[in-house]
């Protein structure tokens, strides 16, 4: 069942446009892309901040600064 775009009105004057099977499809999809994204962008932000934090570690473990 394919779905098309219809608009839905109610009595207190609003209306809603809901999108088609194939729009919400790709928003779904955009959307998923997105937060893949963002967690890998987190988690290599993470990697650097570990590495730099081991390198402070050995620099005050061996007495400098």
């Amino acid at each position: 069942m394919i779905k098309e775009r219809y608009k839905e009105e109610y009595e207190e004057g609003s209306d809603l446009l809901w999108p088609s099977d194939k729009e919400d499809k790709i928003t779904r999809q955009f959307y998923k892309d997105l937060s893949n994204l963002s967690i890998k962008i987190n988690y290599g932000k993470k990697k650097k901040l570990r590495f730099f934090e081991q390198v402070v570690r050995i620099i005050k473990g061996k007495g400098w600064g």
